[in-house]
C-alpha cells in the first residue's frame, strides 16, 4: 500500500493507536509521561473493551491462589499457552485490579467490603470480579475515560484511523492516519512517535456474526504485517457460544457467568445436549461449547439458552438485578425469560492470535508494541479462558508503560495540539466488499473449517483484495482475513478454536504458528482455481464495486 503525501505531526515520546482498555490503561500507567491517544471513533463508544460483561478474571479469594488460575489458562489453551506468560498473567492480577480501583472502578462486593467471586467455564474456583452484575466493560471504560480526561499528560486525537505504519532504517516511528469519517476532509497524516503502541482490539468483525464492534477489524494485524512483523496463532478465533440471534450487529452477548450461574443450554427439542458432548456440560470450554451450539443448530434448527427451572433456580426472577444488559436486552426484543429460552447461535468474539509479542509487550520491530486483542502474547493459547482478556490488556499495558519508560528517552521539544474534527458514525463506503468478506469468513473459516473451504476462502479473498486496492480499510481487512484463512489451511488438526472436519485429531505436540506476510504471499501463490462457475476477479471487482450484485 502507497501512502500518499501526508501532514507531518510529532506526537513526542508515545503514540498509542487506540483508546479501548489497553490503550487506555497503558496511557495511564505512562503519566507523567506524555502520550497521543490515536482513535477512529468518539471514545465513549467504539471500543470492543465496552462490551466485556463477565468480568475480570483474578485469584484474590481465600480458597484460590494465582497458580491455580496459571493452571486453569493452561488447560484452557489446548497445548499452546506459554506457562511463563500465564503464571505472569495471574501473579499479576492482584497489583492490577489494585490499579483499576485506584483510577475509580469499583467491583462488586459483600457488606463486609469483601469482593464477591463469580465462575466461568474452565475456571476451578470462584474468582472472577464484576462490576453492577454484567456490566464490567462499560464501567471500567467509564472510570478510565473520566480519569484520563483529568490528565494533563495525555491527549486524544479523535477521528483518525491508522492504515500504515511509518518505517524508517527498519524501526516503528509513528503511523500514517486517514480521516475516520466522510465529514472529516483534513486528509491524511503522519504522526510521527519515539514509540508507537498498538492497541486497537482484535479481528471479530471479520465475520458476519460477531460480538464485536465495527472497529474491531483486523487492521492493525495487516499494518504490523506490511511492516514486516511476525504475526502468531492468527487461525485461533474464539467463537462465544450464547450470542443472541436476529438481535443487532454487533450481536449482544449473554454472558459465560449466567451459565455460571445456573443457565443451561436446549436444543429444539428441549434437550440439554452438553451433557452428552462434555463431563463439565454447560460449563465446558467455550470453543467445545460453542460447537456443541453450532451442531444443536444444525441438527434441530435451534439452540437455547434457559434461565428458568432445573439448575437455573430463581435466575430469571432476578435478572434484572443480577443482569441488567441481559435483562434490558430481553424487554427490548420482548422475550420472557421464566418461560422461552434465549436464541442462541456461536459468534467470533475474540481472536486469540495477532501481532506476536514478547513478556515486555514488544514485537519484532523496533519502536512497535502491542497489547489487547491485537497481540499474541501467548497467554490464550489455542483458546482463551473466561475473563482473562481484561486481565491480559492491563497486565501488559503496564509491563509496556514500563519498558516503554526504562528505555525510551524523553523527548525534549514540546508537542503542537492534535486538530480538531468532527466525529460521525461509521462510514459506509464501498460495504458490499465488507459484506462479501465477512459471508466468507464465516461460511469457510468458521466454527467448522475444511480444507476445501479454506481454498475456495483464500481464493475469494484474493478477489476482493483486487476489488479493493487502493481503499486503505478494505485492503487491510482482507489482509488480515487472508492470515486467519492461510494460517487455519496450515495447521492439520483440531486444536482449541481451530476445528478442521478432515482434520479432528489434535496431534500430541503442539507448537504455535508464525507467519510474516512474505510467508503468506508465497503460500497464495500455489492456491488451486476456483471452479469456473465462479466470479472471475475482474468480474468481482466490477460487480462488488458497482453494487450489482447482491451478497445479503
Amino acid at each position: 500500500m502507497t501512502s500518499p503525501t501526508a501532514n507531518i505531526i510529532d506526537a513526542g515520546d508515545v503514540l498509542i493507536i487506540g483508546a479501548g482498555l489497553a490503550g487506555l490503561f497503558t496511557a495511564l500507567k505512562l503519566a507523567p509521561r506524555q502520550v497521543t491517544v490515536l482513535t477512529g471513533g468518539k471514545r465513549s463508544k467504539s471500543a470492543a473493551s465496552n462490551w466485556a460483561q463477565g468480568g475480570i478474571a483474578a485469584a484474590l479469594g481465600p480458597d484460590d491462589t494465582a497458580d491455580a488460575h496459571a493452571q486453569d489458562t493452561i488447560a484452557a489453551g489446548a497445548g499452546l499457552v506459554d506457562p511463563a506468560i500465564a503464571e505472569l498473567l495471574a501473579t499479576s492480577a492482584a497489583d492490577r485490579v489494585r490499579d483499576l480501583e485506584t483510577f475509580g472502578v469499583e467491583f462488586d462486593s459483600h457488606e463486609d467490603g469483601s469482593y464477591i467471586f463469580g465462575r466461568e467455564a474452565a475456571h476451578s474456583h470462584h474468582r472472577i470480579l464484576s462490576i453492577r452484575g454484567d456490566r464490567a466493560g462499560r464501567e471500567i471504560m467509564s472510570a478510565l475515560h473520566a480519569r484520563a480526561a483529568a490528565m494533563p499528560s495525555i491527549d486524544f486525537l479523535e477521528g483518525y484511523a491508522a492504515y500504515e505504519l511509518a518505517v524508517e532504517d527498519g524501526r516503528v516511528v509513528g503511523v500514517f492516519t486517514r480521516p475516520a469519517s466522510q465529514s472529516n476532509h483534513a486528509g491524511p497524516m503522519l504522526i510521527r512517535a519515539r514509540a508507537t503502541v498498538i492497541a486497537t482490539g482484535g479481528a471479530g468483525h471479520l465475520y458476519a456474526v460477531t460480538t464485536n464492534p465495527g472497529s474491531a477489524n483486523g487492521e492493525a494485524l495487516a499494518m504490523a504485517a506490511r511492516a514486516g512483523a511476525q504475526i502468531s496463532d492468527a487461525e485461533f478465533v474464539q467463537f462465544h457460544p450464547t450470542a443472541l440471534t436476529g438481535m443487532g450487529d454487533p450481536a449482544p452477548l449473554a454472558t459465560e457467568a449466567l451459565r455460571g450461574a445456573g443457565a443451561y443450554l436446549v436444543d429444539a427439542n428441549g434437550d440439554r445436549f452438553m451433557a452428552n458432548i462434555h463431563p463439565d456440560a454447560d460449563l465446558a470450554p467455550r470453543d467445545v461449547v460453542a460447537r456443541g451450539v453450532f451442531d444443536a443448530r444444525m441438527r434441530t434448527g435451534f439452540a437455547g439458552l434457559c434461565l428458568h427451572g432445573q439448575t437455573a433456580g430463581d435466575l430469571a426472577q432476578n435478572l434484572e438485578t443480577r443482569f441488567p444488559t441481559i435483562y434490558a436486552t430481553c424487554v427490548k426484543h420482548n422475550i420472557d425469560p421464566t418461560d422461552t429460552p434465549l436464541p442462541v447461535a456461536p459468534a467470533a468474539h475474540f481472536h486469540m492470535g495477532g501481532i506476536r509479542t514478547e513478556l515486555h509487550g514488544r514485537t519484532s520491530l523496533p519502536g512497535l508494541w502491542a497489547c489487547g486483542e491485537a497481540a499474541a502474547t501467548g497467554a490464550h493459547g489455542a483458546n482463551r479462558l473466561a475473563s482473562n482478556s481484561l486481565l491480559e490488556a492491563i497486565v501488559f499495558g503496564a509491563r509496556i508503560a514500563e519498558d516503554i519508560n526504562n528505555i525510551v528517552p524523553l523527548s525534549s521539544t514540546a508537542r503542537p495540539a492534535p486538530p480538531q474534527t468532527r466525529i460521525d458514525e461509521e462510514m459506509h463506503i464501498h460495504a458490499p466488499i465488507t459484506a462479501r468478506l465477512r459471508q466468507i469468513m464465516s461460511t469457510y473459516v468458521g466454527v467448522q473449517r475444511t480444507h476445501d473451504g479454506l481454498v475456495t476462502a483464500l481464493s475469494e479473498l484474493g478477489q476482493l483484495e483486487r476489488a479493493a486496492q487502493g481503499l486503505a480499510p478494505f485492503t487491510n481487512m482482507v489482509l488480515a482475513a487472508q492470515f486467519v484463512a492461510f494460517s487455519a489451511l496450515q495447521r492439520t488438526e483440531s486444536r482449541g478454536g481451530h476445528y478442521r472436519l478432515d482434520f479432528a485429531h489434535t496431534r500430541d505436540l503442539g507448537a504455535r504458528s508464525q507467519f510474516t506476510l512474505s510467508d503468506v504471499r508465497a503460500g497464495l501463490t500455489d492456491l488451486p482455481e476456483l471452479d469456473d462457475d465462479v466470479d472471475s476477479a475482474d468480474e468481482a471487482a466490477a460487480n462488488l464495486l458497482s453494487g450489482g450484485r447482491n451478497y445479503a
